[in-house]
């Protein structure tokens, strides 16, 4: 019969701190079938004497057969798993606004007595507008610096890059309730080809490699073709509504 495996795990466990780096450390390892000796450092003294004994600047510190592995990343590339790349460009966050504003579109035709209605893609692209918007709207001065980065008019007059995540929410909003079409059609219609114009211009003109700030000033979301979705869909809806209206 193999001998059970076994892992030192040292993790910070304080009346005000629980590491979570050393949970999930803890997690993996059972999870792959290890007996853990789970060694909680429980002062911020003890911490520092560990750090300075084993010459580590972080916890926590896994030991296998003796060996220091290192911290959580040290031990996933250990059990040869995939380590995230911080720094790595994904379309992911979008993906996911468009994943969740699209089953919130089916919701609220369900709601309304069928599962998918002539509304169902309205209220997607207008749930898309605000979902981006608010995450526009979490750090607004960051996403404002990602955004000069392209955007043709907010590189001529700054103040638009505070504005557009507002007229975006704006627009939204009144769409969903199918209210003051008069002034939500024009609104995204503008800020629609202007962004789509940007992102075009920036990416398949001038072949530069950008973020954008789509998801906010913190994403990793490369500039292209899901950059371009947002505008386009902006300029549809604002065609649709506005055919509908006085079509």
């Amino acid at each position: 019969m193999p001998a059970a495996k076994t892992a030192v795990l040292y993790r910070m466990v304080m009346d005000k701190h629980v590491c979570p780096w050393g949970l999930r450390a803890r997690h993996l390892l059972k999870s792959e079938g290890y007996m853990v000796d789970d060694r909680w450092l429980t002062t911020r003294e003890a911490t520092d004497a560990f750090k300075a004994e084993h010459d580590v600047k972080t916890t926590p510190q896994i030991f296998i057969d003796g060996r220091r592995i290192g911290g959580y990343d040290d031990l996933r590339r250990f059990l040869g798993k995939p380590v995230k790349d911080k720094n790595a460009k994904t379309y992911t966050p979008v993906l996911v606004v468009f994943a969740v504003t699209a089953l919130m579109a089916v919701a609220a035709s369900f709601a309304a007595g069928t599962l998918v209605t002539m509304r169902t893609p309205e209220w997607f692209i207008a749930f898309s507008m605000c979902a981006l918007a608010m995450l526009k709207l979490r750090d607004l001065d960051g996403f404002a610096t990602m955004f000069l980065g392209y955007d043709v008019l907010a590189k001529r007059w700054l103040p638009y890059a505070y504005v557009y995540p507002f007229v975006e929410l704006g627009a939204g909003v009144l769409m969903i309730a199918g209210v003051l079409n008069w002034l939500s059609v024009p609104a995204a219609l503008v800020v629609g080809i202007i962004g789509a114009w940007s992102v075009f211009k920036a990416v398949y003109i001038q072949k530069r490699e950008l973020k954008c700030a789509c998801v906010g000033g913190d994403s990793n979301v490369p500039l292209g073709f899901l950059s371009l979705t947002e505008n386009l869909m902006m300029i549809a809806m604002a065609a649709w509504m506005g055919w509908m209206a006085w079509g």
